[in-house]
């Protein structure tokens, strides 16, 4: 198989699911006993209340990509991953695949609670079509990586919800499967088991095998996948390289501090050293650049630029007073030697005055919230989770001295 090969394909993939029914599989005597026991029976039925979960979903995935998919929760992603790996039906289009896939869409995917984490490995080889000396090769591995030892011939039913999970994902990444599908299960687990199946994924995707990661965590996503799909209401809304879909989807949430004026006066654009609003590889020698339209010059004035998180959380402010603007079209550069936030978005606003300051009487020119959005897509240097790493994206040594 080529990596350039397409191994994911999917063409108008919906799913629609009758709100309060659960979906059931019925088998023939089900349908034989439906029509024989009364087939006169024409009571009236209230009307079906449906609702559309995933609809007109086009997908084209290659060998060796890792594809993130993001998006708010009941947005459609666990059920696109349900499709692909034939654990439901779609009620409109279809999906190619090719190769054999392993998924871990919930802990304990394929597990049987009676039988023993032991008998659940081979369990879960024999599912993927392996044989059992494949899985014999892979199993001390997939035990140590779990760290379920001690517990490997006990039943399933009696392991933590975490240990469930570590074994989970030790047997869907040791086992080999061609593509793997993975849902938010990895929230579950503590910080250093999650670092370690981060670890494991970049590996698996260095061995040329296809990867589709759901996850809340945008650092996770930045740090693994190439391209993102992110769902929006059962629909793609948008698809492409990491770094701009997930800045888009970030800056989705930035709203305006409430009784800010936005004229549109003077300011008329912004960019990231001359280029576009994106801090890429390096924080270090930032400078901003801002295009402004003057109708009367700026003497003795004041520029401030305050960035704001998606909370409204003031992040940082600069101020510079005693600033000389002509009058006419006019750029402002401001340079900042490092500018270590977390990889997100950000908003910002921009505020000029003429002859003073707020607090000196000075008058003002505009109050501008810039757009598009400030966004960060450096890597993540601090903490591997989102939730601990904090506003600052700041790295750090760690030595013990014994």
């Amino acid at each position: 198989m080529s990596s350039s090969e397409v191994v994911i394909r999917a063409e108008g993939l919906g799913k629609r699911y009758r709100v309060g029914e659960r979906e059931r599989y019925l088998a023939l005597r089900d349908i034989l006993t439906r029509a024989f026991s009364n087939p006169f029976n024409r009571k009236a039925r209230p009307p079906k209340d449906y609702l559309w979960a995933l609809r007109d979903v086009d997908l084209e995935i290659r060998q060796g990509e890792v594809i993130g998919l993001i998006g708010r929760n009941g947005a459609g992603k666990t059920t696109l991953l349900k499709l692909l790996s034939r654990i439901t039906k779609p009620t409109t289009g279809s999906a190619e695949i090719h190769g054999r896939i392993g998924s871990l869409l919930e802990v304990g995917t394929g597990f049987h609670p009676e039988l023993t984490g032991r008998e659940n490995i081979y369990l879960s080889g024999a599912i993927l079509g392996m044989r059992k000396r494949e899985i014999d090769s892979k199993f001390d591995a997939i035990v140590a990586f779990a760290e379920v030892s001690r517990f490997i011939d006990t039943p399933l039913k009696f392991f933590s919800t975490g240990m469930q999970m570590r074994l989970a994902f030790a047997v869907a990444a040791h086992l080999e499967p061609e593509i793997l599908l993975i849902d938010e299960v990895l929230a579950v687990g503590d910080t250093e088991f999650q670092k370690k199946c981060l670890g494991k994924m970049e590996d698996i995707s260095h061995d040329g095998r296809t990867i589709v990661f759901i996850s809340h965590q945008t650092n996770q996503i930045r740090r693994l996948c190439e391209r993102v799909y992110w769902i929006d209401s059962g629909r793609v809304r948008q698809e492409g390289p990491t770094s701009e879909v997930v800045g888009t989807y970030e800056s989705i949430g930035l709203l305006p501090v409430e009784g800010a004026a936005n004229d549109g006066r003077c300011f008329l654009s912004w960019s990231i050293n001359g280029h576009d609003n994106v801090v890429r590889e390096d924080m270090s020698d930032v400078a901003f650049h801002f295009q402004l339209r003057l109708d009367e010059a700026i003497s003795e004035g004041h520029f401030g630029l305050n960035v704001y998180t998606d909370t409204g959380t003031l992040l940082a402010g600069w101020g510079f007073d005693n600033v000389n603007i002509p009058a006419g079209l006019q750029e402002m550069i401001m340079r900042v030697p490092v500018l270590p936030f977390r990889p997100g978005a950000y908003s910002m606003q921009a505020t000029l005055f003429n002859r003073g300051n707020n607090l000196t009487g000075g008058k003002t020119i505009e109050h501008w919230w810039a757009q598009p959005p400030l966004i960060v897509d450096t890597k993540p240097i601090s903490h591997p989770q989102d939730n601990f790493a904090g506003l600052l994206n700041i790295g750090a040594n760690l030595v013990v001295k014994s």
